[in-house]
């Protein structure tokens, strides 16, 4: 009779229940794991659609610059707007080049410099937004086994403290102690897991926009460098002629 009591009680157990019945840090654990784990999704789902639409945008910026189109129509085109991603690297390269020779810059080493520096700090700012919130992945993934942990710690307590009120070692009595422990140590994997694989992921996928980015800015470069050193001849001609 006894063994068919277990069993009914067993049959009654769900997750809910377990829930329900466990103790108050037993329930803040869960309730925060599974609120981690709902927002570690809504960014990896978030991002892996940013993902997307940047590397479809630097495709067309591409085709685009390497079209024959003039650097100052694109410019225009992309001035107007808030451009990302590598139009981005070019207004700000763009830019800092009309600004220059506005103001009647001389030396060709020191406008490269700042044509760079400029590229460099638009870099530096589109990674940043790229990489913005996986470190969040990172926390939970890291974190989240732990705070688990602590759960299943209070769990096996509560189990310990139901052995010593009823004074006896019944399954009955240690059972739900230790599902809320089991329970909660799934919960902090459950949240860490995913976590991990898409911080890993997405990781990989802004280091390769990253990288796009840093090929176009050396290009780019490459590109206004000869421009200014076609510039400075011609001034230097002109300046031979004149005397």
């Amino acid at each position: 009779m006894e063994q068919i009591g277990l069993a009914a009680a067993g049959g009654e157990v769900s997750l809910w229940s377990l829930f329900i019945e466990a103790g108050f840090v037993v329930k803040l654990v869960m309730i925060g794991l599974l609120a981690a784990s709902v927002w570690s999704w809504a960014i990896m789902i978030d991002k892996t659609l940013a993902f997307g639409r940047l590397r479809r945008a630097f495709d067309r910026f591409e085709d685009t610059f390497w079209s024959g189109q003039s650097l100052e129509e694109l410019y225009r085109s992309l001035s107007d707007r808030k451009p990302a991603g590598m139009g981005a690297l070019f207004v700000a390269a763009m830019r800092e080049w009309k600004k220059s020779f506005e103001r009647g810059a001389r030396s060709p080493i020191s406008l490269q410099s700042r044509i760079d520096r400029a590229m460099d700090v638009a870099l530096a700012r589109e990674m940043e937004n790229i990489g913005s919130r996986l470190s969040y992945l990172a926390s939970v993934g890291s974190a989240a086994p732990f705070i688990g942990l602590f759960g299943t710690v209070v769990g096996i307590m509560t189990s310990f403290q139901a052995i010593a009120g009823s004074e006896s070692t019944n399954l009955a009595v240690v059972a739900p102690g230790i599902a809320e422990a089991l329970l909660a140590t799934a919960l902090g994997l459950v949240a860490a897991i995913p976590a991990v694989i898409g911080y890993n992921k997405l990781s990989s996928d802004a280091g390769k926009l990253g990288g796009r980015m840093e090929a176009f800015a050396d290009e780019f470069s490459s590109i206004l460098s000869r421009q200014i050193d076609e510039r400075a001849s011609t001034t230097t001609s002109r300046a031979q002629a004149a005397e």
